[in-house]
């Protein structure tokens, strides 16, 4: 447990300590208005089902166009399958290094085929397997002489046959060609400025493949399009609406963006250039939803909510209601 527990210290906090988190939230700095009429928009969700199957920190999840659901066990070693209304299928992958075996895995794809991406970070590795669990190939990334590279999540464009990786020790993302496996190119460099990173986690794509970062040091996202330019960042450091203490997760429906915070315990939604536009919650009461350390999430072809709460040890799903834009 030792080396899981290191692996999830770096994961939370990188730079930051606990003790600042649990000050700021003792003294009550972080403190959502709990109803719109405090000046917070709710996008309303109704709870469907929770998927629990003797998790230990799970990361994230991936839903398939066929509804089958994918969830990483990152301290289990294992990718487990679910069917479309929550019933647990079968799993793959174990702890080690062999093919299909992983160390501490991470984040996840699934490609229209539905071919799995698993960032396998203990391994420095990316590795692809078939529907059933079965290996098909492994990419190990390249380092930049100082770090090792640590995969954290992947993305699949298969519009342009580009396979996206980041590599959150290095603090790029690797562009893979999707066929041959070959790279491509490496976008960002470590810093604060615009296109540089401070431990890139998770990021997904929009329909017109722009990447969508979670930058996690840097308290914010950053948006690149498909070559690797910058186009925008969305959010920033602090604990009001439109604010981040400790991003963690994104995804995207039409124009909006959600983005899970793991210390705030939120998902708040943001217009595409860049605007606040509501926190997830419940409308009838006003109450904004609250999770236990959100990490990974995920909104399918259906309007549903995936929301990987790490310490719960389970992946809640919700049905996103109408709200205004």
């Amino acid at each position: 447990m030792k080396i899981s527990f290191l692996h999830i210290i770096k994961f939370l906090f990188f730079h930051r300590t606990l003790f600042i988190c649990t000050c700021l939230f003792l003294s009550g700095i972080f403190m959502y208005p709990i109803n719109s009429a405090h000046g917070i928009s709710i996008t309303p969700v109704k709870h469907l089902f929770t998927l629990s199957h003797d998790f230990s920190q799970p990361s994230d999840v991936a839903v398939s166009e066929n509804g089958r659901i994918y969830v990483v066990d990152g301290v289990n070693n294992k990718i487990k399958v679910f069917n479309s209304s929550g019933v647990f299928q079968s799993s793959f992958g174990q702890k080690g290094s062999s093919n299909g075996h992983f160390h501490f895995p991470l984040g996840i794809a699934v490609d229209n085929n539905d071919r799995i991406y698993i960032a396998d970070s203990g391994n420095h590795r990316v590795q692809i397997f078939g529907p059933s669990g079965a290996f098909i190939a492994k990419i190990t990334l390249p380092g930049d002489g100082n770090s090792p590279p640590d995969p954290t999540d992947v993305a699949v464009d298969e519009t342009r046959n580009r396979l996206y990786i980041v590599d959150n020790n290095n603090h790029w993302i690797l562009a893979y060609n999707l066929t041959t496996l070959e790279l491509l190119d490496t976008y960002g460099s470590a810093g604060m400025e615009k296109r540089e990173f401070r431990y890139p986690f998770l990021m997904t794509l929009d329909h017109e493949k722009y990447l969508y970062i979670v930058d996690v040091v840097n308290t914010r996202l950053q948006v690149l399009n498909p070559e690797g330019l910058f186009v925008n960042i969305i959010g920033g450091w602090g604990v009001e609406k439109g604010e981040f203490f400790r991003p963690k997760g994104v995804a995207i429906d039409n124009n909006l963006v959600y983005v899970s915070d793991s210390y705030m315990g939120v998902i708040q939604v943001f217009r595409k250039t860049g605007e606040f536009h509501s926190v997830i919650g419940n409308t009838a009461s006003g109450e904004i939803q609250k999770f236990t350390t959100p990490t990974g999430i995920f909104i399918d072809h259906r309007k549903r909510l995936y929301v990987v709460e790490m310490f719960a040890d389970q992946v809640s799903v919700y049905e996103l209601q109408e709200s205004k834009e």
